[in-house]
């Protein structure tokens, strides 16, 4: 997505089974290739992975610029 993704947004690379259609092509944005899963992110179930990501896509959100007079 030009610019990045809004936190809470889906990704338009993703098909209907919620996978990225860019897994494995060079280009795939590399902050998406860095994200290396582990049990503690995707935890037991989908509900547990889905709330790991919305908090990190928040603390990771860019603090907006105050509107310059």
């Amino acid at each position: 997505m030009p610019g990045g993704k809004p936190a809470g947004v889906p990704c338009v690379q993703l098909d209907e089974q919620l996978r990225c259609r860019l897994f494995g092509q060079p280009s795939r944005p590399a902050v998406c290739a860095s994200l290396m899963p582990s049990a503690e992110m995707c935890g037991p179930h989908r509900q547990h992975a889905m709330a790991w990501l919305h908090r990190l896509e928040t603390q990771t959100r860019p603090t907006p610029h105050p509107a310059t007079p």
